[in-house]
């Protein structure tokens, strides 16, 4: 397997080329959009044209010279990716991407693709298929939106065959959000999950989603009995709701569980926003939102909007009852019309219902109750006791798809620290609200959120993750971490950049140095682009929104500066093309710090890179998979 040759030594050599380039041109990165025009950024930084910088961007040559190439040539002479060694500025931006490609993860050579991993997990000297619940039809994408389906399926299997692999049964789902992954993998390879989240909000509506799965599941089982069964047509008079010809009651508990659902949709899209514990935010589709979510990047806004973790694009979830197979059901018996009940008979399925009801909203407790998986609140990091949280707790796999900022690094530490987990497969994202131990420009704090913050200890900062790193201090810096949140392979395809709404901000900020002795000031712009008619109209209604005095300017006045910088917008343009080209290599070493981190563990006997996604349908598309030693190591 390729990734057999990228022992820890070897990881650590990737790293050092990946530091070495960005030592150069990691203050591009860094660089504030905000401040493009008031800092003269563009001058600072480039000593070449804006346009050859689009030029060569755009024809998009054959980037792809091995890092060794870059190596080799700082022997000869001094590396420059591109830069001079004097001025520090860009002087050759074919070189300059020639080294971006070189050093992000594709140029490395350091990951391996999800069907070679699959291989590797399965080839073992009594090698079995991947089980599968039987009967179990499950089409993800009729109850998820067309990303979200990808991500579930793809990661779903490199994680059931984990667990085959270590012989578990039980999967950990850290930050499960809405509990998509969760339900898929319980559903089709029947494991016993548990998806901790912070959001109560999040737990509440997967416990429900799993309620009215199981009330409706009993109309699909009847729907498949009757396409076996004639129709018995009771007798007059004594129609019931459960005698109904299934197909038609099948309807109306669609109508009505559609209805139930968009309610509870909207309920979590707006309970969500108000969110602020970071822990829990996974999957935040940041991609869903790209357009907008890029340009707050850019401005490295930190009141970046919170992105909805729930799935605005998703289908209704009623099909998602065809995914049922029986054995993931209750039977049901037939049903005795409640006139007829004792009065023994009513108080005790009273009772029933009542405990049914109250351990469905237990905590804890396991996968009782017919429940497709057990959702639990809680806040997590690399120090909770888990079986605190799960009073079952086996040997299991641990999994995050998509969890935010430290959450994904706190993952890895459990699974370091844990001796029930014996593996993990880690999808981060949202590298921006990561704390970082060694950035001296926090001063014992860092911002989340727009808030400041005081600072965790060293233990538990979520980078560098590394002992290779953090014993040579290394940091990244919030800005560039907000960089590699970019998307590279979409805003190649002509999507997420919106120009205007950077360039709009940037004039702005030379009006506010320019009238105003408080243009740093504390309060946000926020998102008043999307609500103006014009760069006038903008300009007003952002200083309402810092409440400054309007009587300063006048419509003529600000019709000047756009006017005086809107040529220079070309300049903006190819600059935010730049950062865009780095971010996988931030993205990158990242990542390379977490690889790194597991190898460096001595009970961890296998661990990789893995590219489980499509970066067009999902841009945080990497996965860092380890195996803890279990007597036969993978091949």
């Amino acid at each position: 397997m390729a990734s057999s040759m990228n022992s820890l030594e070897t990881i650590q050599k990737k790293i050092d080329a990946v530091k070495l380039f960005l030592s150069v041109s990691l203050s591009i990165a860094n660089a504030h959009t905000v401040d493009f025009y008031t800092c003269d950024v563009w001058d600072q930084f480039m000593a070449v044209p804006p346009v050859e910088v689009l030029t060569e961007i755009t024809l998009n040559g054959d980037h792809k010279r091995a890092p060794e190439h870059y190596l080799n040539h700082g022997n000869a002479k001094k590396i420059t990716f591109g830069f001079c060694d004097d001025s520090k500025r860009l002087v050759d931006v074919a070189e300059f991407l020639e080294a971006a490609y070189a050093h992000s993860l594709p140029g490395l050579g350091v990951c391996v693709g999800r069907t070679e991993l699959l291989q590797s997990l399965r080839h073992t000297d009594n090698a079995q298929p991947l089980e599968e619940v039987p009967g179990a039809v499950v089409e993800s994408d009729e109850f998820m939106n067309s990303k979200k389906s990808h991500e579930v399926q793809a990661m779903s299997e490199v994680v059931a065959s984990l667990a085959q692999r270590c012989r578990v049964k039980q999967v950990i789902d850290v930050g499960s959000g809405k509990g998509y992954l969760c339900s898929f993998l319980s559903l089709r390879y029947g494991l016993q999950v548990y998806g901790i989240d912070s959001s109560s909000v999040n737990t509440h509506g997967a416990q429900e989603r799993n309620r009215k799965l199981k009330k409706y599941s009993r109309a699909y089982q009847r729907h498949s009995k009757a396409n076996r069964t004639p129709t018995v047509v009771p007798p007059s008079g004594q129609e019931d709701l459960e005698d109904i010809a299934p197909g038609e009651r099948e309807k109306e508990d669609m109508v009505k569980m559609s209805g139930d659902a968009e309610k509870e949709e909207g309920k979590g899209r707006r309970d969500g926003e108000a969110q602020t514990n970071t822990t829990g935010l996974t999957d935040r589709n940041e991609e869903d939102a790209m357009t907008s979510l890029t340009s707050a990047i850019l401005l490295e806004d930190n009141s970046l909007p919170e992105l909805d973790q729930s799935d605005p694009a998703s289908a209704p979830e009623e099909p998602f009852l065809s995914a049922l197979c029986v054995g993931m059901v209750e039977p049901t018996s037939p049903r005795v019309p409640p006139s007829e009940l004792s009065l023994e008979e009513r108080e005790r399925r009273k009772r029933e219902n009542l405990d049914r009801k109250a351990r469905s909203w237990v905590n804890s407790g396991g996968m009782g109750s017919g429940m497709l998986y057990s959702p639990l609140t809680s806040y997590v990091t690399a120090e909770t006791e888990l079986k605190e949280i799960i009073g079952e707790l086996e040997d299991a796999v641990m999994v995050g798809l998509h969890t935010c900022g430290d959450l994904a690094p706190s993952t890895l530490r459990m699974f370091v620290a844990k001796r029930e987990l014996l593996s993990v497969c880690s999808v981060g994202c949202c590298y921006h609200l990561l704390s970082e131990e060694f950035d001296p420009t926090r001063q014992g704090h860092y911002m989340a959120r727009g808030e400041r913050k005081e600072c965790p200890s060293s233990s538990v900062c979520g980078f560098p993750l590394s002992g290779y790193l953090r014993e040579q201090s290394w940091f990244c810096g919030r800005n560039a971490r907000m960089s590699a949140c970019l998307a590279l392979e979409r805003v190649s395809k002509g999507q997420g950049i919106q120009m205007e709404s950077l360039f709009y901000r940037a004039v702005l900020h030379v009006i506010l140095r320019d009238h105003y002795s408080s243009f740093k000031s504390e309060k946000r712009v926020g998102n008043v682009y999307s609500k103006a008619t014009s760069f006038v109209d903008y300009v007003w209604r952002a200083l309402r929104r810092l409440e400054l005095d309007e009587s300063k300017l006048s419509d003529g006045v600000i019709q000047g500066y756009h006017d005086t910088y809107r040529p220079r917008m070309v300049e903006m343009e190819a600059f935010n093309m730049l950062k865009v080209t780095l971010a996988p290599c931030i993205e990158g070493l990242i990542l390379l710090d977490r690889l790194c981190y597991l190898k460096e563990q001595e009970d961890v006997a296998f661990s990789t890179l893995v590219q489980l996604f499509d970066p067009l349908l999902s841009p945080r598309c990497y996965g860092v998979v380890g195996v803890k030693a279990l007597g036969t190591e993978l091949s």
